[in-house]
């Protein structure tokens, strides 16, 4: 018995060697496409922010308490209309007294000209006092021009897109209080890379994505682009029309693709197959071989393939590093279980 054994346990042993050999040493497997026909589009992606065409940031330019709102969020205005006022007592006295000066200094000159008149003071004197009473009344000008900063009004006719700011709190300035503008037409306003610019023109259509829209297919176009660049932020403002039904809300970010070249019927890949210029095909008894090939137009999943390999060829999906020339390997189609 003992001896049967030892050659049932020796030829077991050596059949799992075998199909160990055979695991470690088989091809490996690579899923493998063949390119196939159809529209190729390049892109720009950058982000926007749905702005109207015609719109203004309504702020204070003096540091006072707030102790008027008009309450108008949403409404129409006309430019002109006042929108908040500010404290203004201190300048108010400031003003009161100013025209108690004039008062004084119009009573000083009316008497330095009886006095010269009668040749009881000098011509010196009375140019004195008459330049007194001018310079009071500039600065009584210039405060009632200050006066007019304590009201904060509209700058054009439109809707108040948005109101902030309470009674009693002191308006900083170049804090915006008030957001006024046109709701229609709107537009997008996006940065765009440096690098990517030169590919945009005016009138290219963009593909928009928005969260608060997910399934709905939105459209813009490049209406124009700003001359001068960021140097500090390396971007370009663009600025694309949006269609008047558009759905999109003011303040809204989207995400938006600039389709800057469009291809129909062109020979496309996936994008995953290139290293570079470099794709994996399979040639005689499936082994690995590199094509360098001329490429096109290159989207954000495919790319456009002008030369270098042919429409029945098989490309390994996704291009593999650890594959090297003449490997064997197992094709498996893709779209195979």
């Amino acid at each position: 018995m003992r001896s049967v054994r030892y050659p049932v346990l020796f030829f077991t042993f050596a059949a799992a060697i075998a199909a160990a050999y055979w695991w470690v040493g088989r091809p490996p497997e690579v899923n493998v496409v063949q390119p196939h026909r159809g529209s190729a589009a390049e892109v720009v992606y950058a982000t926007a922010v749905v702005e109207p065409v015609r719109w203004a940031k309504v702020t204070s330019i003096i540091r006072e308490r707030i102790i008027l709102l008009c309450g108008c969020e949403g409404a129409e205005v006309r430019q002109g209309d006042q929108l908040a006022e500010l404290d203004s007592g201190d300048a108010r006295a400031t003003l009161a007294e100013l025209e108690a000066r004039r008062e004084l200094a119009q009573s000083d000159r009316e008497r330095a000209m009886q006095l010269l008149d009668r040749r009881v003071v000098s011509q010196q004197v009375y140019d004195k006092a008459q330049n007194e009473v001018i310079r009071i009344n500039a600065m009584i000008a210039a405060q009632k021009e200050r006066l007019r900063d304590y009201q904060i009004t509209a700058p054009m006719d439109g809707v108040v897109l948005r109101q902030d700011g309470s009674v009693g709190e002191v308006a900083e300035p170049g804090e915006i209080l008030f957001w006024i503008g046109q709701p229609v037409p709107l537009q997008l306003v996006a940065e765009v890379n440096e690098e990517d610019i030169p590919k945009v023109r005016k009138g290219h259509k963009a593909l928009i994505r928005s969260d608060a829209f997910p399934n709905d297919m939105l459209t813009a176009t490049v209406a124009s682009i700003t001359p001068k660049g960021d140097p500090v932020l390396k971007n370009y403002r663009v600025y694309l029309e949006l269609p008047r039904d558009t759905p999109l809300r003011i303040g809204m970010t989207t995400e938006i693709n600039i389709v800057t070249t469009e291809k129909e019927d062109a020979l496309l890949l996936p994008l995953a197959a290139f290293d570079g210029s470099v794709l994996q095909i399979l040639g005689e008894k499936d082994r690995i071989s590199l094509a360098r090939v001329k490429t096109g137009i290159r989207g954000t999943r495919t790319v456009e393939v002008l030369d270098g390999i042919d429409a029945q060829d098989r490309v390994v999906l996704p291009f593999r590093e650890d594959l090297s020339e003449g490997d064997k390997v197992t094709a498996i189609t893709q779209g195979e279980s």
